[in-house]
């Protein structure tokens, strides 16, 4: 009996302890909801005629939301007044704040804005379309748009399109009907009627639908005319997210053109203005423009008389001066005004003079006023040291020249005490090399010489042998570097499958930054000296010859110069040559860019 007990006693804890295992395990719920709303009715029909009111109503099965309706839902014709696009239990609203147009085909597009309450899932690419007239219009117009010089895919960019056959349309007129590009840049623009229509995209920071100087955009040469085929198509039927169930084949209908290639741009064209001035130190004077010079400006001294009293560095473009003053008069004054006159220009008109006048006040370096200042403050060597810069380092690449950059323009150097040596066996035996000034303004300089690979060199130059303008004088330098091996690089040849002598060849790297850049030559384009690794190859089309790439025009319907990309990563190693033929123009321009280089253009980046 006792043993009966002991083993009822035993199967009833047992009970109680597996009773709260249970409980405390709690629910472990079903499969994740991936399953979007479904439309059950709308208020009208979608696809409704001669429909007049201002307000949609959309029921679905489920609770939603809409995400960020103002970026993401967008309404053709376009409208300047945007819609009341709100969710509120299960219903969509989209209040009209314009009168509709009679006779018109309205599309509104929702995107992936719609979405469950539950686990966010979108109902993909949902459109919704009705008449005002007898008839609804059911054309499409649809493209890629890529950004002109990289190619890569713009997002959330408007594209629209006009009967108008003038180009000019697109600078006074709303668009007639609307797409917005996606993640891969792909637009439909929905509804059209049809005709024969002018294409343009455009980063429409006003939201106003129509471009105005500043604004990014592309542009179609020609007009295109929609049609639509009926043809054979098929529908994939998947069991889950990955397994396909079906593939289902029925007749449907295919619009064209589906395969319009815009290049997104930014014109180069900015208004002129002087954007700044600023004294780093009191004997340089620099003057910044926005936009390249046609010629320098002319300067008018107010308070100080600098004739023959400077000397100027400038840039190529001349939206860069540097004023370096001579005479110890002028540049210990704290103010320098002057009025400096330059040419400026509206987007639209033509080149007009200017004068700005300036004050030269020089920047003073932030004192401690709780700091005590001692006799070695007050005298620092270092201050009175005439400082430079060079490119040497302990591995140095056999085609390089030693560069040195100076602080401020050089007035006298002794050669003979710059000692270019070559180590053999421990011992430095003397070298001749070629001093050549690099700039215009004395402040650049390189020691060149034919290196031998492998070997080491000792650059040595003593003190006091460069001299300023401001009487300061160099401190000692010593370097000693070694050339790397041949083994170290690569090479590559290019050759053009269908030569194009405005071609101009860039070799990138993985980041796509352009590592070397050279025109084309007929019996090949070599490239020396590159590193081993991954390296891509782009080129474009330099029709102006000015040796770089030109973005395109509105005014004079000028576009952007062509890009393209070898489709395939170029792996590179070590004291190897690599040879290989390009042929640019077989490729689609959509399907040329490597997919390690692909990046999406955002919104931000795209307006």
């Amino acid at each position: 009996m006792k043993k009966i007990l002991t083993a009822l006693v035993i199967i009833l804890i047992g009970f109680i302890v597996y009773s709260c295992a249970n409980k405390a395990q709690g629910p472990t719920g079903g499969p994740k909801d991936e399953i979007p709303p479904k439309v059950l009715k709308s208020a009208p029909l979608n696809g409704a005629l001669n429909f007049k009111k201002k307000e949609i109503n959309i029921l679905f099965d489920e609770n939603i939301s809409v995400v960020k309706a103002t970026e993401n839902v967008f309404i053709s014709p376009p409208q300047l007044k945007q819609p009341d696009v709100k969710g509120n239990g299960k219903v969509v609203s989209v209040t009209f704040l314009e009168d509709l147009v009679d006779s018109t085909t309205y599309t509104i597009n929702f995107g992936d804005a719609i979405v469950d309450l539950n686990e966010n899932n979108p109902v993909k690419d949902y459109r919704f379309s009705f008449s005002t007239g007898d008839e609804i219009d059911t054309l499409q117009i649809s493209g890629t748009l890529i950004n002109a010089e990289d190619l890569n895919p713009v997002s959330g960019v408007i594209v629209g399109i006009y009967r108008e056959e003038e180009d000019t349309v697109f600078s006074v007129k709303p668009f007639l009907r609307i797409g917005k590009t996606n993640d891969a840049g792909r637009f439909t623009i929905d509804n059209v009627k049809a005709g024969k229509y002018k294409v343009f995209a455009l980063g429409d920071m006003n939201q106003d639908y129509y471009y105005q100087s500043g604004e990014n955009l592309a542009m179609l040469d020609s007009m295109v005319t929609p049609t639509f085929r009926i043809e054979e198509m098929k529908d994939t039927i998947w069991k889950d997210s990955t397994e396909i169930d079906s593939i289902r084949t029925f007749m449907g209908t295919h619009y064209l053109p589906d395969n319009i290639v815009l290049r997104y741009f930014k014109e180069s064209k900015k208004r002129q203005s002087l954007v700044k001035n600023e004294r780093k130190n009191p004997q340089s004077l620099s003057l910044f423009f926005n936009i390249p010079l046609a010629k320098l400006p002319e300067i008018k001294p107010l308070n100080f008389d600098w004739k023959g009293k400077y000397i100027l560095q400038k840039n190529n473009t001349l939206d860069s001066l540097t004023y370096w003053i001579t005479d110890s008069t002028l540049y210990l004054q704290d103010t320098l005004e002057m009025a400096v006159t330059y040419q400026i220009s509206d987007l639209k008109s033509p080149l007009v003079t200017k004068t700005d006048t300036i004050s030269g006040i020089v920047k003073k370096a932030k004192v401690n006023p709780k700091a005590k200042q001692t006799a070695a403050a007050k005298t620092d060597p270092e201050a009175n040291k005439y400082k430079f810069t060079s490119n040497l380092a302990a591995s140095f690449d056999v085609y390089r020249s030693i560069n040195l950059l100076f602080e401020a323009p050089l007035e006298t150097y002794d050669l003979a005490k710059i000692k270019l040596s070559h180590k053999v066996d421990s011992v430095l035996k003397p070298l001749q090399f070629k001093w050549k000034q690099t700039d215009s303004t004395m402040m650049a300089y390189a020691i060149e010489y034919k290196w031998e690979p492998e070997e080491t060199y000792d650059l040595t130059i003593d003190s006091a042998t460069f001299l300023s303008i401001y009487k300061k004088s160099s401190d000692k330098f010593t370097n000693q570097f070694k050339i790397r091996s041949l083994d170290e690089y690569s090479s590559m040849k290019i050759l053009l499958a269908n030569f194009d002598s405005t071609a101009i060849i860039q070799v990138l790297d993985a980041k796509e930054v352009i590592q070397q850049s050279k025109p084309a030559v007929k019996k090949g384009t070599k490239f020396e000296y590159l590193k081993p690794g991954d390296y891509f190859l782009r080129l474009y089309l330099d029709k102006n010859q000015n040796g770089k790439w030109d973005s395109g025009d509105f005014l004079t319907l000028l576009q952007p110069e062509e890009v393209f990309y070898y489709s395939k990563k170029l792996s590179l190693r070590a004291n190897w040559e690599f040879e290989e033929t390009l042929d640019f123009r077989s490729t689609p321009v959509l399907d040329q860019k490597p997919l390690e280089l692909r990046k999406e253009t955002g919104k931000k980046k795209g307006n």
